[in-house]
């Protein structure tokens, strides 16, 4: 459920804008091996860099230690070309570094200051070894990070036919008593909760206590009465068009963790309009989820904890699993969640409000349980399973990839039908094939844990029997591996520069353009972010693991591109320029005449949170003035200037002022994440 860079579709590029010092000092190269660490000291401007030989499919993973400094991390390949994500979180402490290579070659790790900072660091490499063709040592390895003393653990277990294949934990679910991780600790599963919500809600149809095609009206009508009828289908398809909770409560600058279920229901009491017609847009939704789980109550006379341990734990044996329904219950033997932090790992907690959406503990061992009743249901029919897993098809007649809380894909020729979940520390997914009677689930408590690396490696190495062969590697769509950057001519990009639609998700709107020697794109309710050429047509997301391949050009401009990301290939379709302007001068950020125009207080009823806009003369000499933006509990934030005219990117918020006739601001529309859009503040004073 936490938001992460360009996670999926609906979890568009947030977090901020990222550049690297305009003035690079490149240190000179140190070779490093594994097991070997490296000090370094990083002024203003500089890079250093460290450089190792791996082979390909080795994996990797090494940490820089922010002693004094906060660092950003990329990795090149011998021709200067970049491989992988940057790594840039947190700001002190270990900062992991980890990948599969791609090739053998000659890598340089380059490690450099973020923005304006200068200080100490410690690099070392950790793990560098090839990736093993056996599964369990493949898990092994998958997991090394996670089975080093004094840190967050985890947990697999994979089944086929009815049998455990494997089962083993690592490391610690408690690093304050050191207690070791168990096949039987109840671990926060996050969002692959949704399919037990999803589950409950379609035995109270087996039983005729509401149909799917009902309005929610029924059971919830605290929900106002929209133009358009919301049906539970559209709640548990995330088609309802309702806001996101989670992004709509940060607009607050309140904490998580302060969130009540009571606050879920009034976010939804208060929604003005909805955000797309209901079946129209996939749009991941919390707030649905949470609705659900009201409506299984309001139709069963239950508490949804008490009625999910009645008709669905206890029934298939999962005697370790509970829903947490707020975070302050105790639930023994659990596991904590950690997240690194300045001085080691912290203990942040669990999001409030996620029952329906998230919240429920269970070991992997219980998992287990649950994902054979999936492939061979003893609860439920199995018409409940089969409705849950077929892919809803939206009213354009476009699929979604989702069912009623699982996702729908195929990994290498073999049916796959899966859900991941991320509170704010723990992560876990849980993945089932059905059409070989196996799944195998796996989790940790620790925020750095990546749930579907870590899943669908181990379900390529367990079944590989049962699935396609594995293609030849491959250069990364989009790449020209005898491209050459450096000889690359700017003016090029110009066919590609405007907006796209994202077919999947019309409303959300990625935009590129060009401003002097840097590449720029942006997503609809998201600040603007850097790009890399690595290909005549293709680009590389700075700081996140995404590429960009744009079509060859009709005419003067490209007609669409496809998004590369977390295994997804998801096609956008260019926007019609603005009359009279051309691709350039409807995508490029806009510089504002008087920052004046904009200064003032603004209140939002729906939320009751004031934003106040001022200017800040800023410490640097020669530097321009700039907008900030101030609340209560979010305190200053930097405005920065984005595509549209009178637009700003604040964080991973995205503001739209308003004018009136007179060319006078009166109000302004805030959007986060893509999920929470157009949510109105009006100014009350200047």
């Amino acid at each position: 459920m936490v938001d992460r860079l360009f996670r999926r579709l609906m979890l568009p590029l947030v977090a901020g804008l990222f550049v690297l010092p305009s003035a690079i000092t490149a240190q000179d190269a140190q070779s490093i091996e594994r097991g070997q660490m490296q000090h370094g000291t990083l002024a203003t401007g500089d890079t250093a860099r460290f450089t190792f030989e791996a082979e390909e499919g080795f994996l990797l993973y090494g940490e820089v230690n922010q002693v004094s400094v906060d660092v950003v991390l990329r990795l090149v390949d011998s021709q200067g070309r970049r491989v992988g994500p940057a790594w840039d979180s947190p700001a002190r402490g270990p900062e992991a570094f980890t990948m599969s290579m791609p090739k053998a070659d000659t890598y340089t790790l380059l490690v450099a200051p973020f923005e304006d900072e200068e200080g100490d660091f410690e690099v070392s490499i950790l793990q560098l070894e090839a990736q093993s063709d056996d599964p369990e040592r493949l898990a092994d390895q998958l997991m090394f990070a996670y089975d080093r003393p004094g840190g967050p653990g985890g947990a697999i277990q994979v089944w086929r036919d009815g049998e455990t294949v494997f089962s083993k934990a690592y490391g610690l679910a408690n690093i304050e008593y050191d207690i070791p991780f168990a096949v039987t600790t109840p671990t926060n599963i996050g969002s692959t909760s949704k399919q037990f919500t999803a589950f409950a809600v379609l035995l109270q149809a087996e039983r005729g206590l509401l149909d799917l095609d009902d309005d929610i009206r029924e059971y919830v009508p605290e929900v106002p009465e929209f133009d358009e009828v919301i049906t539970i289908r559209h709640i548990l398809t995330h088609t309802s068009g309702l806001r996101e909770f989670l992004n709509l409560f940060g607009m607050t600058g309140g904490p998580a963790s302060g969130l009540r279920r009571e606050h879920v229901l009034t976010i939804a009491a208060r929604q003005p309009a909805l955000q797309n017609a209901p079946g129209a847009e996939f749009n991941y939704n919390n707030t649905a989820f949470s609705l659900a789980a009201t409506i299984v109550e309001r139709t069963s006379d239950q508490d949804f904890d008490d009625f999910v341990r009645e008709n669905i734990f206890e029934p298939l044996g999962m005697m370790t699993s509970t829903v947490r329904m707020d975070p302050s219950i105790m639930i023994p033997g659990r596991s904590d969640g950690y997240t690194p932090g300045g001085t080691g790992w912290t203990v942040p907690g669990d999001l409030g409000g996620a029952v329906g959406a998230g919240g429920i503990y269970a070991s992997v061992e219980d998992l287990q349980r649950w994902g054979q009743n999936i492939l061979n249901p003893r609860v439920g029919t199995p018409e409940t399973i089969e409705a849950m897993t077929t892919e809803y098809v939206m009213t354009n007649g476009q699929g979604t990839g989702y069912g009623f809380g699982l996702f729908l894909d195929e990994q290498r020729g073999l049916r796959r039908v899966h859900h991941g979940g991320a509170d704010v520390s723990h992560r876990s997914m849980i993945v089932h094939f059905p059409e070989i009677n196996a799944g195998l689930t796996v989790q940790s408590n620790a925020s750095t844990f990546n749930s579907n690396l870590v899943a669908f490696s181990l379900a390529g190495a367990f079944f590989d029997d049962a699935m396609e062969p594995e293609e030849p590697a491959v250069a990364a769509p989009g790449a020209d591996v005898e491209f050459a950057a450096a000889s690359w001519n700017l003016d090029s990009f110009e066919p590609f520069e405007g907006s796209y639609t994202l077919d999947p998700a019309p409303a959300v709107t990625a935009r590129f353009w060009r401003d002097g020697d840097q590449l720029y794109t942006q997503l609809t309710g998201q600040p603007a972010i850097e790009m890399e050429v690595v290909g005549p047509t293709s680009f590389q997301v700075v700081t996140v693991d995404a590429r960009i391949v744009f079509e060859a050009p009709e005419g003067d401009t490209s007609p669409g591109l496809t998004l590369y990301q977390g295994g997804q290939e998801i096609h956008a379709t260019r926007v019609a320029a603005v009359e009279g302007e051309g691709a350039e001068g409807a995508t490029e950020p806009w510089t504002p005449d008087d920052l004046s125009d904009f200064v003032g207080r603004y209140y939002s009823d729906e939320i009751e949170t004031f934003y106040e806009v001022r200017i800040e003369t800023a410490d640097e000499e020669g530097a321009e003035p700039r907008l900030i933006l101030n609340q209560l509990w979010m305190g200053d934030n930097r405005m920065n200037s984005a595509s549209d005219e009178d637009s700003f990117a604040v964080g991973g918020m995205m503001i739209q002022f308003e004018r009136d006739r007179a060319g006078k601001i009166q109000t302004l529309y805030v959007n986060a994440g893509g999920r929470t859009r157009d949510v109105l503040f009006v100014r009350v004073r200047e």
